[in-house]
Formats: structure tokens, C-alpha cells, sequence
């Protein structure tokens, strides 16, 4: 007889998330930071009803986030990583943004499987994306949650390669320049320009200021498709392909190629799909970008090494990076009478 438990573990695996968002919400990881405690310590610290206590920190320290010793509880390594507020590294607001907008997506996966279209939170703002931007303190909150994530990402994508070669970068979707000041502190002979929409402007400005940054990272706001990408050695591509269909991504990589200088390159990473389409977490994303936008959704590595072909990059590769992400690189031929700039 087949074992039904891999069912009833996946019909519950929201519970377990539901436990980590209230601790975020609740200010566990903080309170506990000030130091361990016992339950009844801590549930007066917290706020929490004598009722629930135990079995929610005991649930916590289950899930790996919290360590309990002779009846005491401390943050588990990883929730002081991350989930201590005021920290650099702090996931919390990403955390507390994904309990409040991603199932009310979610619970409408149904409909959206019969009717195809995307299930919006709110269409007369755009969906998901949409709202951040529209929201200046929604979306301050959420840029900053991924701040601890771009910093892993910045570091990953700074020693991959030899950035000796190049003077300059652009990132495309660089929001708050969180990515770009990793790569120039890593780098201190580069520049970067951070492009996106006029309105993230602020968030930029306060951002890179605070870092000391300004000098070597500015922002110049526009529209992917309509407006003039600024020309750098490398152009960077984070999670930005995933919000649109084929076309829009074979048009945007086309202009980005305009923009690279010769001998440059141009580096995209995105949550891809793999080849044969058999990754649960990877088709999981890819059915959330078709229920928050019109036309986006994951793709394969093998397909946008493609496209870059076709915009006229040449040797497009793609590699693992940070387990569930894939970086793909291509590089822009050099002029005949100039230096090759190259990562690879």
C-alpha cells in the first residue's frame, strides 16, 4: 500500500509558513535576540497567551528557527542571520509582504487555471508589482526586504568572472541599488547606473546616500521598452525577463545589446526553469508570475541563451548560482581595432 503521508505533508506545508510569518510579525526573533528564555520568559516578552506558547515556540524551534536548551530558547543561527529586525541581513518585511499579498493570490489559483487570466490583488493598480510601486511605503518596505537577498546576490555575481576588464555597469530593475553598491565596494574601480522607474528615484537616493555611494552609482529613470538604455561594459538583468511574454523579452534583450558596449557583456539571472521542466520549486514560480502578471511566467536557461543569440551576443552559458537561481552570461563581440572586455 502506498504511503498517503506526502499528501497530507503538502496539503499542510502552509502551516508551517503561516508559524514563521507570525513570529515576524509577532517580534519573536527580535525579543529573543535581547537573549534566551524560558517559555513563560518569553511569552511575556512577546505577548504571547499562556495557551498557545508552548506549542508555538516549540513548532518554531521544530522548523530550525529557534534552539531550545534546558527549557530555554534562543534564535537558531539562521533566524539572527535574518530575521532580527535593524539588522543589514533583516527578511522580515519580505516575509511579512509575502503572508499579505501572496494568498490572496494564491486561493485563486482555481479560477485562474479555468480562465487563464492573471488573478490581480488589486487590477485597478496593476497586481502585485503594481501596488508595490504604487504605494511609496509598501514598496520601501518590500525593496528593502530583498536588500538581504541582492547582497547574496551581489557577492555571488562580484567574484564570478574578471571585472578587472570593465569600467562600468548598468542594472536594469536596480530599485534601491542595493545590488549595485555590492558590486562596487567589491569592485572599487567601477561605476554603476541603476535604471528604473522615475518613482524609485527617492528610495535610491535615500538609499545610496545613507551607503556613501553616490559618487559612484547613479540612477537615471525610464521605461524598459520605450526609453534610451544608458551604455555600460556590463549590462545585469535580475529577475526583470520573468515579467513578460517572448517577444517583449526578445525586444528588451535586442535594445540591451544596443546598449552594451563592444567587448561587454551582459549577465540575467532568474529563477529558470530547467530543461526538462521536472523542478517543482522553479514551475512553482513560474505559475506565480501567471497569476500576478499578464504575460510573465519562468523560462528555460537553454531558451534565453537562445534569444541572446539572436540579439547578437555570442557565447551565451548558463550556470547554477545560489541553488534555485541561474545566471546566464553572453558576451558582445569587440571592435576590430579596441580591446576585448570580457568576464568569462
Amino acid at each position: 500500500m502506498v504511503d498517503p503521508e506526502p499528501l497530507i505533508s503538502m496539503s499542510t506545508r502552509d502551516c508551517a509558513a503561516k508559524v514563521l510569518q507570525s513570529a515576524v510579525t509577532l517580534g519573536v526573533f527580535g525579543k529573543l535576540a535581547e537573549g534566551p528564555a524560558s517559555a513563560e520568559q518569553a511569552a511575556g516578552r512577546i505577548g504571547l497567551h499562556p495557551r498557545m506558547a508552548a506549542d508555538f515556540l516549540d513548532a518554531l524551534a521544530g522548523l530550525g528557527l529557534l534552539e531550545r536548551l534546558d527549557g530555554r530558547y534562543r534564535n537558531a543561527p539562521i533566524a539572527q542571520e535574518y530575521l532580527v529586525p535593524d539588522s543589514s541581513t533583516y527578511l522580515g518585511g519580505f516575509i511579512e509582504l509575502t503572508n499579505e499579498t501572496l494568498y490572496g493570490t494564491w486561493e485563486k489559483l482555481t479560477d485562474a487555471l479555468r480562465t487563464g487570466e492573471p488573478q490581480r490583488l488589486d487590477p485597478d493598480k496593476g497586481g502585485f508589482v503594481g501596488r508595490q510601486h504604487e504605494n511609496p511605503a509598501t514598496m520601501k518596505r518590500f525593496l528593502t526586504g530583498l536588500d538581504a537577498y541582492s547582497e547574496r546576490l551581489g557577492a555571488e555575481i562580484a567574484r564570478r568572472g574578471d571585472w578587472s576588464r570593465h569600467e562600468s555597469f548598468v542594472d536594469l530593475g536596480g530599485a534601491r541599488g542595493n545590488l549595485a553598491a555590492v558590486l562596487v565596494r567589491s569592485h572599487p574601480h567601477l561605476k554603476a547606473t541603476c535604471f528604473d522607474l522615475e518613482r524609485t528615484r527617492p528610495l535610491f537616493t535615500e538609499h545610496v546616500t545613507g551607503l556613501g555611494l553616490e559618487e559612484r552609482i547613479s540612477f537615471v529613470g525610464g521605461d524598459f521598452f520605450t526609453d534610451p538604455l544608458p551604455e555600460a561594459d556590463v549590462v545585469v538583468l535580475g529577475r526583470i525577463l520573468h515579467g513578460f511574454e517572448t517577444e517583449q523579452r526578445k525586444a528588451l534583450l535586442q535594445r540591451v545589446f544596443e546598449s552594451v558596449r563592444p567587448g561587454g557583456t551582459v549577465l540575467i539571472y532568474d529563477r529558470m526553469l530547467d530543461d526538462d521542466r521536472s523542478d517543482p520549486r522553479r514551475l512553482l514560480s513560474s505559475l506565480h508570475m501567471r497569476l500576478v502578471s499578464p504575460s510573465g511566467s519562468e523560462y528555460r536557461a537553454v531558451d534565453c541563451c537562445a534569444w541572446l543569440t539572436e540579439a547578437g551576443f555570442v557565447r551565451a552559458e548558463a550556470e547554477a548560482m545560489m541553488g534555485a537561481q541561474t545566471l546566464v552570461v553572453a558576451h558582445k563581440e569587440p571592435r576590430q581595432d579596441g580591446p576585448e572586455r570580457n568576464v568569462a
